[in-house]
Order: C-alpha cells, then sequence, then structure tokens
C-alpha cells in the first residue's frame, strides 16, 4: 500500500521496504523468539515521489540514518508487536517528509539601527574606561 503524505505526496511502494528483526525491547523471554522490531528502509536517492531540494532537506534532517548508498533507515522498536512498530516507524517516516516539505523563509539581512549602534559603542566605552581605571597610577601624571 503506497505511504500517502499529508501534502498529497504518494510514495510508491517500490521506494520503501520494511524488515522485521529481533528487538531488545519489552517482552521478556518472547523477545528472543519473535522478530518484532523493525527495519523501514526508504529509497531516498532513487525515490521520484520527491524533488531534489526535499531530498536535500531530508538527508540533512535524517542525518547519520542515511547510508552512503542514500537509502534512509529507521528502526522502530518500542512496542511488543510487529504491527505497532511497522505503524510507529511509517509515522516517523511521514513526519520527517512533511517536516522536510516546508522550506525555510529566506532571511533578509537588516541594518542595525542608530540607537543599537550607539548602545555598543556606549558600551564598549565603559568597559575601556572601566579597564583603564584597573591600571596602576603614575606619579607623572
Amino acid at each position: 500500500m503506497p505511504l500517502v503524505i499529508a501534502a498529497g505526496i504518494v510514495i510508491p511502494d517500490s521506494d520503501w521496504s520494511v524488515s522485521f528483526v529481533r528487538g531488545s525491547g519489552p517482552g521478556g523471554q518472547n523477545v528472543n523468539k519473535v522478530a518484532t522490531a523493525v527495519q523501514l528502509r526508504f529509497e531516498l536517492a532513487a525515490t521520484r515521489a520527491l524533488d531534489e531540494a526535499v531530498k536535500q532537506r531530508l538527508r540533512a534532517l535524517a542525518g547519520r540514518r542515511v547510508s552512503d548508498e542514500g537509502a534512509l533507515l529507521i528502526i522502530a522498536r518500542n512496542h511488543r508487536t510487529q504491527e505497532r512498530n511497522r505503524s510507529e516507524a511509517l509515522d516517523r517516516l511521514r513526519d520527517l517528509i512533511e517536516r522536510a516539505l516546508q522550506a525555510p523563509r529566506p532571511r533578509h539581512a537588516t541594518r542595525p539601527t542608530r540607537a543599537s549602534r550607539e548602545r555598543r559603542l556606549a558600551g564598549k566605552n565603559l568597559r575601556s574606561t572601566r579597564k583603564q581605571l584597573r591600571t596602576r597610577v603614575r606619579l607623572d601624571d
């Protein structure tokens, strides 16, 4: 089933895969027998559902979770069942993509106001005077 993002973007099944591994989370003796942890692998470099700018932002947001081959790896092992871990991994991927879709607002350079420049210089002058007063007094003055 394709993954649908809130912004109307659909990630096809061919771009992501889920595998189950043994987890280290809660479960007692059952944790050694049942593979409930989920590894979600999203082929970030190969996907055509996202444009290049979104891919770059997603790569920056994901950090070390992106492999050298360009695959985003999400591991979910907080729950006891495969289904809950699977839905958590998909929710985390959906959240990452939604955050990457929001382009950062461009920064507009502003100049400091005259008052702020004067306050800065007055503070520098005050510190300079204070340090001048700490020096040793000479008799020839």
